[in-house]
């Protein structure tokens, strides 16, 4: 049986390959963070923050914070500290390892947030208690996840890493990322906490362009654990992308103007009482 807690390898530059989509979620989520405590200048951690490309639109909203992007990719940090150094504002831009599995903020923050990272951790709910410690009063926690693992791009990929052909090799692999839970529940969660919270879905009903989009677009994410799985087999991944690449075209025919993808997403803010 496949190791599955083995960590996926991260591709940025696949990952940006659909960057103008991927990153208006969180420009919404973003909308929604309200003004943080005026005491000193902002103070901002962003959980899981890939290629750095969307830490860097919150100096756009702080442009005086402290902003420190986390990540557990090597690969995906390196791309990020393009963004690093002082910002225009005057205030400042770096990046840290961390997992989000396991971080505990060692500071206070005045916003902790994390942009579609969150389903790859088993449990997160049950870290928003010390995440919220650790926020300043009237701080904020937000984020976003992907809310479409029902969809038939995920659900197909999970049905095909359980077929008899890669149901050995690739365990759940398919499945690695489901760890979300519906707006209501973290919304009880977080007011349980004491916190002024919102929680909101959004369907995003994208239109894909060129070849084999849907699937190109999971290049980048989910399908990211079957690939890092099969990287040692480039004849058994290419196989399993063929078969893979028929079910996605056939849930998602192309029209004339490209490929519809709907994509919903799920939204939390929360304010700490001051």
């Amino acid at each position: 049986m496949h190791d599955t807690h083995v960590a996926p390898t991260w591709d940025p530059q696949q990952y940006l390959r659909h960057a103008t989509h991927r990153t208006r979620p969180f420009l919404d989520l973003l909308a929604r963070i309200p003004e943080l405590p005026a005491l000193r200048r902002p103070r901002i951690a962003d959980l899981g923050c890939g290629p750095g490309n969307v830490t860097a639109l919150i100096a756009d909203r702080w442009p005086d914070a402290h902003i420190t992007g986390f990540d557990s990719s090597a690969d995906m940090l390196a791309r990020a500290r393009s963004y690093e150094g002082p910002t225009p504002g005057g205030g400042l831009l770096d990046f840290a390892p961390a997992d989000a599995t396991t971080w505990t903020p060692d500071e206070p923050f005045d916003l902790i947030v994390s942009n579609a990272a969150l389903q790859w951790v088993p449990g997160h709910a049950d870290s928003f208690g010390p995440w919220i410690d650790s926020l300043t009063p009237g701080g904020t926690l937000a984020f976003q996840v992907p809310g479409n693992f029902t969809s038939p791009s995920h659900a197909l990929l999970g049905d095909l890493c359980d077929t008899p052909r890669w149901r050995a090799r690739l365990g759940d692999q398919g499945r690695r990322f489901v760890h979300i839970l519906e707006p209501e529940e973290y919304l009880k969660r977080l007011i349980d906490l004491g916190c002024a919270a919102d929680a909101w879905e959004t369907t995003y009903v994208q239109v894909l362009r060129g070849e084999d989009p849907v699937l190109d677009w999971v290049k980048g994410t989910a399908l990211r654990p079957v690939l890092t799985a099969l990287e040692d087999d480039p004849e058994a991944r290419e196989e399993f992308l063929d078969q893979y690449r028929d079910l996605l075209r056939k849930a998602y025919p192309p029209g004339p103007h490209g490929t519809v993808f709907p994509f919903r997403r799920i939204f939390a803010v929360a304010r700490k009482e001051i």
